[in-house]
């Protein structure tokens, strides 16, 4: 496998959905569709991360976050030495806890483990307040170095 050349810095994908479980599950299909265009390959440990973490902000942007008759976004993007992915649904007055502050489940609950997995994969996250009233859960995976040039293994930038 080759690594990723520099010029794949800078690039963007975004895509609105239904908030439908569906579109939960098209979200995440999408992204691995898109990082592989990018040149990171499905099953890669970065693709792998990008694909849950996808799947559980999206699942829950349609859970936690749907207002009827309007959809959610996935954004992608891929700057230097990182992916950053965002979720942004219209319910801004749900709020998930912040990264650090997310509780354990009943050990035999059937949900809320989502932001668990997005804690442990994510090498940062955070909710980001929208105008108008939307939020926006963001997570940065790092590409690790073998895959980037050394000088691409830096975080996301802020653009």
């Amino acid at each position: 496998m080759e690594p990723p050349s520099p010029q794949l810095a800078d690039r963007t994908f975004a895509q609105r959905l239904s908030s439908t479980p569906r579109g939960a599950r098209l979200a995440r299909h999408l992204a691995l569709a898109q990082l592989d265009t990018w040149g990171i390959p499905h099953g890669t440990e970065a693709a792998e991360a990008v694909a849950l973490i996808v799947a559980e902000l999206a699942a829950n942007a349609v859970t936690h976050g749907r207002v009827p008759g309007r959809d959610f976004e996935v954004r992608l993007s891929l700057r230097g030495g990182c992916i950053r992915v965002e979720v942004t649904d219209t319910r801004a007055e749900r709020r998930p806890p912040a990264p650090g502050r997310v509780p354990d489940p009943a050990p035999l609950a059937e949900e809320g483990r989502g932001l668990l997995l997005v804690d442990a994969l994510a090498d940062r996250w955070e909710v980001v307040d929208r105008d108008p009233p939307r939020k926006t859960v963001r997570a940065e995976i790092d590409v690790p170095p073998r895959r980037a040039p050394r000088s691409l293994a830096s975080h996301c930038n802020d653009g």
